[in-house]
């Protein structure tokens, strides 16, 4: 990308952020699409993709003497099979552990002390991703670094490098699910909306069992599986000559054989007959919850930035319908939460609301509650959003999009995303075009399609004690 049109398209997210989405009206609306409707979104890359099958992304930017090293390996929790969940995740910490020739539990400290910066690893249903941003000359350094987890983890793996990573594994479990309010909804939200055998049903995160069953065997056949060269996309972003990202790729990267690339099994998302009720009795909550759940479009399938729309229309803070009816008006809620969340084999669109306080009878609080999501969505499904809440939203998510594109990091990202999600890493300027092209017509359409049939309600009534019972 040039230095003058990175800089256009950051001068269209300064104009957009001072249009705040809530002061939107019609005319206002109208002006500021209008004013955005003309800006480029394009990143420059070249994709190649050496003869082991890693594919690489390069994107030049000598603005300021940084390179962003992303690399994503195509497997995520929904990757697993029962008995095993939690290993895709148990590998993202197991990664940073060390490798042949970098050594045991130094790969933090070896980037701190070249400068790296932004260090890290997460893990969702579809991949896992590895990433920092480095002084450009250090990119040989990072590189290599990437290189030795790739080829040669296993050297270093053994009972007790395992068991502490399934220790540390199995400890945020408990201080982020087991042990805090509301966490183990989502565990709820995930058995109420597919069956037993489903790679959705199993969070990132594992169960305890599972973690504590897996054996050193077990975890390097996950790894020679799924860790290969031909299932891995390495994104470069920064202060480089393409020719010397190149060589230097291929001098770490490029001696490692060609592997098969594991079959990614998808999917679809299975019916729900009738809505499905589940009430939590959780000791750590002081306020009650209720959490609806729809299946939904997979990301960017059609449908998905639809209804992207009808959450914004529905939960926007300030503005969202049942925002200001819940929370504004009634007073039943302290805060809703609305939105669509697109994954690679199929979506879910939820309504989170947190209950007030001080109600004299919570069953019927929870059954206004419900009356009001059901009215707000039929309302939706009957008329669509109104023209102004389309701009809003599209204001507000044109200038996240511009806004994250502003440091390498987030555009590295940006590239692997769509990479991943559509196969076409350039595909941003597609991406703002489908934002714009949203109507209130496929909005209603969208919500027709998805949210009347049946869902998940998963129902979470506070245990009126000090919490007790707190997971092992």
């Amino acid at each position: 990308m040039t230095r003058g049109r990175l800089f256009s398209i950051l001068g269209l997210g300064l104009t957009l952020m001072f249009i705040a989405p809530h002061a939107v009206t019609a005319g206002t609306s109208e002006q500021a699409l209008a004013e955005s409707s003309d800006a480029e979104f394009e990143i420059d890359y070249e994709r190649y993709t050496l003869d082991n099958g890693l594919q690489v992304i390069l994107h030049r930017d000598p603005t300021a003497p940084l390179v962003a090293v992303n690399i994503w390996y195509h497997v995520g929790s929904g990757d697993e099979v029962p008995g095993m969940s939690g290993f895709a995740h148990l590998f993202e910490h197991m990664m940073f552990q060390g490798a042949k020739h970098i050594g045991e539990d130094v790969h933090f400290d070896t980037l701190r002390e070249i400068g790296g910066t932004g260090v890290n690893g997460t893990t969702n249903s579809d991949r896992t991703n590895y990433f920092e941003v480095v002084p450009s000359h250090e990119i040989e350094t990072a590189l290599w670094l990437e290189s030795d987890r790739m080829g040669y983890l296993l050297a270093l793996l053994n009972e007790a490098s395992l068991k502490n990573q399934i220790d540390v594994v199995r400890n945020e479990r408990r201080q982020r699910y087991d042990n805090v309010p509301y966490g183990l909804e989502r565990f709820a939200v995930a058995a109420a909306l597919y069956p037993e055998g489903h790679p959705y049903r199993y969070l990132t995160i594992g169960r305890h069992e599972d973690l504590e069953n897996a054996s050193v065997d077990d975890v390097s056949e996950f790894f020679q599986k799924w860790y290969v060269p031909s299932n891995a996309t390495l994104v470069l972003a920064g202060d480089f000559e393409i020719d010397e990202a190149k060589a230097l790729v291929d001098k770490w990267f490029g001696s490692f054989p060609k592997l098969p690339k594991p079959a990614h099994v998808a999917v679809p998302a299975p019916e729900l007959s009738q809505n499905v009720r589940t009430e939590l009795h959780d000791s750590f909550a002081r306020l009650g919850r209720m959490h609806f759940v729809w299946h939904s479009p997979a990301s960017l399938a059609e449908g998905d930035l639809e209804l992207d729309v009808a959450a914004a229309a529905l939960g926007s803070g300030g503005w969202g319908r049942l925002t200001k009816r819940l929370v504004d008006v009634e007073k039943l809620a302290q805060s809703v939460w609305v939105f669509q969340s697109g994954s690679g084999f199929s979506g879910t669109f939820d309504v989170i609301v947190t209950l007030s306080p001080g109600q004299p009878d919570a069953e019927a609080q929870r059954a206004q509650v419900t009356t009001a999501i059901q009215e707000e969505i039929d309302k939706l499904v009957a008329e669509g959003p109104t023209a102004v809440e389309l701009a809003r939203h599209v204001i507000s998510v044109e200038s996240g999009f511009v806004w994250g594109l502003e440091d390498l990091g987030g555009r590295a990202n940006q590239l692997q995303w769509f990479n991943h999600y559509t196969g076409e890493p350039g595909y941003a300027q597609t991406y703002v075009e489908r934002i714009r092209g949203v109507t209130p017509a496929a909005v209603k359409a969208a919500a027709a399609k998805w949210l009347t049939k049946p869902r998940a309600e998963i129902i979470t009534i506070p245990v009126e004690s000090a919490p007790k019972g707190a997971k092992q």
